[in-house]
């Protein structure tokens, strides 16, 4: 999202960046723990359930930032009548599964 353009400044409370960071050390886990699998020469089905563990906790660290933004940035701005930012919000799902 191109905050310069929307006025709106990132913001992320502290608990929210705790939150946000412990998810992603779990995942820089995973990752790990897949690596090994491969070295180890694990069973094919055991890594795939790996592999999609990782993608379901990036998509909820993907959906958390996701919703600070809306609660901390996007929603202050409608309620200032700014119904534009609606514009800024879209630009960021879409990024987010990459239509765009």
């Amino acid at each position: 999202m191109n905050t310069e353009n929307s006025g709106c400044k990132p913001y992320l409370s502290d608990k929210s960046i705790e939150n946000l960071q412990s998810r992603l050390s779990k995942i820089e886990g995973q990752v790990r723990g897949i690596s090994k699998m491969l070295q180890e020469k694990r069973n094919c089905n055991e890594i795939l359930v790996q592999i999609s563990a990782i993608k379901s906790a990036i998509n909820q660290v993907a959906i958390g930032l996701l919703r600070e933004h809306f609660k901390s940035c996007v929603k202050p701005e409608i309620d200032a009548g700014r119904q534009d930012i609606i514009d800024d919000l879209m630009l960021a799902v879409e990024r987010l599964i990459k239509i765009t």
